[in-house]
């Protein structure tokens, strides 16, 4: 069995009958197998994962320490066997003729930019990567930049490229996380600034959909290091939490990537739904902070942290059958159950199905107000009784 199908009851419950039929459009997935940090998709895994939730997609190359133009040929290549459905961007490194290798790729089939500074050791004010920005507008092609972890913080430079090209459309990638603490604001005044929601934490998530119009951000899922499954369900059920409406939602998930690409002006879904401000539940709170200290275990690859903190969580969600929290708890841990069906702790290890399983039940606590699939109990009584 697909490990992703024990978790599709949470994404069957997020998406109801509104949101089911929306076309999924994916702007961040890889291709590669010379990363140095071993992970790697072939064309045929990765279609397979978009596969899962029926998802079109932006693809690129994984890191290629040799240097870019033969993966993004490939990249360009693998596009044509899929009829359309995978778009090709080429990544690019300042370092080493940036601007020639965009321009050329981009002759040659490529629909938008990559750009990795931590993997490339570059910060955006490098001179190329202004001649980047110049080329996007020029094109009317987007420039995606990776913004999570393991950088400096490059908003400043973000804002400084995106105001003096505003004919280029830049999508900060994990939800603008190293900056995301004011860059928001900045959204509100640049309307080609855009955020990714290829990220793991909901306290990131619902913050980019409270803070940030909701036309200026795109479902993506990371993938091969996220997997689709849980990717939409994350996204879907913070941005319910923050309020976004199911025309907002559509556009997140696929309708405004179509526009972007197809070179027409963005549309505007609205202002932002939130404020920095954002009611918690104490008991939920408890239940989510142990999660992420689980996921600290599980990314250190110490599997008694992990395995501790779960056991935490767990005995946080003992909050009583009567209690207003009880059946976000009774998901909670239907998720942590599949942890153990999927091995437990012992599996917490990045690209394990494992792990997804943490994630979803850590973003179920962080959204009791979504809908949840039925509670096991409750699916059980329904099959004996039908």
């Amino acid at each position: 069995m697909n490990p992703q199908e024990l978790l599709r009851p949470w994404l069957d419950a997020t998406l109801g009958d509104g949101l089911r039929d929306v076309p999924l459009f994916d702007a961040h997935t890889h291709t590669g197998a010379n990363d140095p940090d071993g992970m790697s998709a072939t064309l045929e895994e990765l279609t397979g994962m978009l596969d899962d939730v029926g998802s079109r997609a932006v693809f690129f190359t994984m890191h290629e320490p040799d240097g870019y133009p033969e993966a993004n040929d490939r990249v360009i290549a693998e596009a044509e066997q899929t009829g359309g459905r995978l778009v090709p961007f080429c990544r690019v490194n300042p370092h080493d003729s940036a601007p020639a290798e965009a321009r050329r790729a981009l002759d040659a089939g490529a629909r938008g930019i990559k750009l990795h500074p931590r993997a490339e050791q570059f910060t955006l004010d490098h001179p190329q990567v202004g001649d980047l920005f110049a080329i996007a507008e020029e094109r009317g092609v987007p420039i995606l930049i990776h913004a999570g972890r393991g950088i400096p913080a490059l908003g400043k430079h973000v804002v400084q490229h995106a105001s003096r090209h505003p004919g280029a459309n830049v999508i900060l990638a994990h939800a603008g996380i190293c900056d995301l603490a004011w860059i928001w604001r900045s959204a509100l005044e640049l309307p080609n600034l855009f955020f990714d929601t290829a990220w793991w934490n909901p306290a990131d998530l619902l913050t980019l959909f409270s803070l940030v119009p909701p036309g200026q951000v795109l479902y993506g899922s990371d993938a091969p290091y996220g997997r689709p499954v849980l990717s939409v369900t994350l996204a879907t059920r913070c941005a319910l939490q923050a309020g976004l409406s199911e025309d907002q939602l559509r556009a997140m998930l696929g309708g405004q990537l179509e526009r972007l690409l197809a070179g027409q002006p963005a549309a505007d879904m609205g202002a932002p739904p939130g404020s920095e401000l954002f009611e918690s539940n104490l008991l939920l709170e408890r239940v989510s902070s142990s999660l992420v200290f689980s996921m600290a275990g599980a990314f250190a690859g110490i599997e008694q942290l992990a395995a501790e903190a779960i056991s935490l969580a767990r005995l946080a969600c003992e909050v009583g059958d009567e209690a207003a929290e009880a059946e976000v708890c009774r998901s909670v841990l239907a998720a942590l159950d599949v942890v153990d069906d999927l091995g437990g702790p012992a599996n917490l290890r990045r690209g394990q199905p494992a792990v997804a399983a943490v994630l979803m039940a850590l973003c179920v606590a962080r959204t009791p107000d979504v809908p949840l699939p039925p509670s096991p109990e409750a699916a059980d009584v329904a099959e004996r009784t039908a």
